[in-house]
């Protein structure tokens, strides 16, 4: 009551069944008593009768409601239930809830601090939210020193109703908004926040602070992809094709943030550095180096000439430009202009210790000035004590951050040009391919026969059902059938125990490989009693007799799945064969996955030059492999009930790939 009544230009109004007056203003016995539409209820009583509250605030018309009290789903089963009954009237009145469980919200445009926090934010362009109330109080205290101003502040609390994706898509919408800030401990909806976040992240940059990245939430499980992808590959996955920018630490955050709400976009990935100061000169060269996104702008021979007019000899005319130590403005100017020409430089950094002849303020002035007239993003980093801070407030009043580390300044200047990167990245839906569904369905449904939830090889005409290619061959339960299947594959077979109890068949001989057309009857046999001496209890399905793929020239590769309880279906692609836990050499997305990032998976893993040709090995046919991760992702977002599946290996060679083994979990209860 204290922080609203202290800036709010609105009407506040206490309720309270047993005060007549408080705060020197009438106090009302409930809700239905005032005599006026009320746009917002702060609700602040003993979590026994908050749900009594808000059904009244729904009967009484009032839509939006902050539910600071605790005691609901984070205190255990009790809890839990009264925070099940909160969503069941939210649903029923149609309610806004921010809560409960949370220190409230701000807007700062309005005056309007509805928190117990101790103090009021300055008012400025970033919008911010947190998982946590005590972040909150934290973060405000810091950047009333620092001069961070914010336009609304979101105490998300248990996100019982409203959650991270509302305020998103509201802020994307807000004018006064430039910039989304979040430390956020868990998303609930991981394909809708994709999709908003996406769609927001055109307009208006999102910066996330996610903690919890070493929590091995994920469980053991039966798949490679399983155990590779887990909550945290999921939230970097979703990140990453949501166009959100993930900070590492809270000063990088805050580093984004102010460079981001402030500073134009860079055209390219290329920085220019312009210093007195060799050393600092040196360790932000390293910084550049050492981004997945900048690069050091190598200049125009016209730039080099410019340069060499202007700088004393002993400095540097090449990047990182050294106007040496005795430089006055007037030079820094000369140098950066002449930088700024260059069709080659995206942004540029602005690096000098205090020496005699430098005034900062002045230095300052011409930063901005430089910024204004070519409309590139410039970083500075005049480093120092209290004529550091006097460059801070000068460069402040322009938008323009100052740091003190020269790292910390290209890491700024980096989450800039991703985010522009990312405004220039077309976003393409994924391609829709002619499938035979029901065939796939009536595969699935199996796993309702058998003991467990678990198929192998036995289904390998699921992948026939979505064209993905399998070698020629099949299922057989006799050494006469084996025989005869043999015989119409060209060449040695390969010959596999089918059972879905005996996971890792190569670990108990349970496979033969080059087997001649005279030797598959006795194959048969011998792979039979291995599998019954391993495994006396083991459904054995039969033995698989397969042509046999020449690896010479092919590479093995995987694709694979894990179904995410918040992002859904993890889409892997990675180098395969029985290497593929020990390299753990995979890229991940969110399915439904467009050619797009199917090509940006293939790029990134380590071996993709593997697939390209290194070492005079002939490349393999990416085309082939991008489509099948697409058709792969296809599968599980049209059969929820896959719960997990693998492809391993996926031979891929210079006429296409092919499917040599699967293994995949089914939830029959979502057939």
């Amino acid at each position: 009551m204290t922080n609203l009544l202290d800036e709010y230009d609105g009407e506040v109004v206490p309720i309270n069944p047993k005060r007549d007056e408080l705060f020197g203003l009438e106090c009302y016995e409930d809700l239905g008593q005032v005599p006026y539409t009320v746009d917002m209820a702060v609700v602040v009583v003993p979590p026994t009768i908050v749900n009594d509250v808000v059904e009244q605030a729904g009967e009484v018309g009032v839509r939006n409601l902050v539910i600071i009290t605790a005691g609901f789903g984070e205190t255990g089963s009790e809890g839990a239930q009264r925070e099940r009954k909160l969503k069941e009237i939210a649903e029923e009145y149609d309610l806004n809830i921010v809560g409960p469980n949370c220190l409230g919200i701000m807007n700062t445009g309005i005056g309007m601090n509805a928190t117990f926090g101790p103090d009021s934010p300055l008012e400025g362009n970033i919008s911010f939210m947190s998982q946590s109330g005590a972040f909150i109080t934290a973060v405000l205290d810091w950047a009333l020193d620092e001069g961070i101003g914010f336009k609304d502040v979101v105490s998300l609390g248990n996100k019982a109703v409203m959650d991270s994706t509302d305020f998103i898509e509201f802020w994307d919408d807000d004018p006064e908004t430039d910039v989304v800030i979040a430390y956020l401990e868990s998303i609930d909806e991981g394909g809708e926040f994709i999709e908003t976040a996406r769609e927001a992240s055109e307009d208006t940059p999102i910066v996330v602070l996610k903690s919890g990245r070493t929590d091995a939430a994920a469980q053991a499980a039966s798949s490679h992809t399983g155990a590779i992808a887990g909550a945290e590959e999921a939230y970097e996955a979703g990140f990453k094709q949501s166009g959100v920018l993930r900070a590492n630490t809270v000063q990088e955050m805050f580093d984004y943030a102010r460079a981001l709400s402030g500073m134009p976009l860079p055209d390219t990935e290329e920085i220019a550095i312009v210093t007195n100061a060799g050393g600092p000169g040196v360790m932000a060269t390293d910084a550049v180096g050492d981004s997945d996104v900048l690069e050091m702008a190598e200049f125009e021979e016209d730039t080099v000439e410019a340069l060499q007019e202007g700088i004393p000899e002993g400095g540097n005319i090449y990047n990182p430009i050294d106007v040496v130590g005795d430089a006055d403005v007037e030079r820094f100017e000369k140098a950066l202009d002449i930088a700024l020409q260059d069709p080659n430089v995206g942004s540029a950094l602005v690096l000098s210790a205090p020496t005699a002849v430098i005034d900062y303020e002045n230095l300052s002035d011409m930063v901005a000035e430089m910024s204004e007239k070519h409309g590139l993003p410039i970083a500075g980093c005049l480093m120092g004590g209290e004529r550091a801070q006097k460059a801070n407030d000068a460069l402040s009043e322009y938008g323009i951050p100052n740091y003190f580390d020269p790292s910390q300044a290209v890491k700024a200047i980096e989450g800039l040009t991703e985010y522009a990167n990312t405004r220039k990245e077309e976003i393409r839906e994924p391609t829709e391919y002619d499938v035979d569904r029901d065939r796939a369905r009536e595969i699935l449904e199996r796993a309702e026969e058998g003991e467990d939830n678990r198929l192998g090889v036995e289904a390998m005409e699921l992948l026939d059902a979505y064209d993905i290619p399998t070698p020629q061959g099949d299922i057989v339960d006799s050494p006469d059938e084996a025989h005869e299947v043999a015989a119409a594959i060209d060449g040695p077979v390969v010959m596999k125990i089918v059972s879905p109890d005996i996971l890792h068949k190569s670990d108990i001989g349970g496979v033969k490989v080059g087997v001649e057309q005279a030797d598959v009857r006795d194959a048969y046999e011998d792979l039979i009693t291995r599998a019954r001496n391993y495994q006396p209890d083991a459904n054995i399905l039969g033995v698989q007799v397969q042509e046999m793929i020449d690896l010479d020239d092919q590479t093995e590769t995987i694709v694979g799945m894990n179904r995410d309880p918040q992002f859904g279906p993890l889409v892997m692609f990675g180098l395969g064969g029985i290497f593929v836990e020990v390299m753990e050499d995979t890229s991940i997305r969110v399915a439904p996955v467009s050619d797009k990032e199917a090509t940006e998976m293939v790029d990134e893993i380590q071996a993709a030059p593997l697939l390209r040709g290194a070492r005079g090995q002939t490349p393999a046919d990416e085309d082939e492999i991008i489509e099948t991760i697409q058709r792969l992702s296809q599968l599980v977002t049209d059969f929820p009930a896959i719960l997990e599946l693998d492809i391993n290996p996926l031979v891929a060679g210079p006429d296409g790939v092919e499917a040599v083994d699967l293994r995949l979990t089914v939830d029959t209860d979502q057939l």
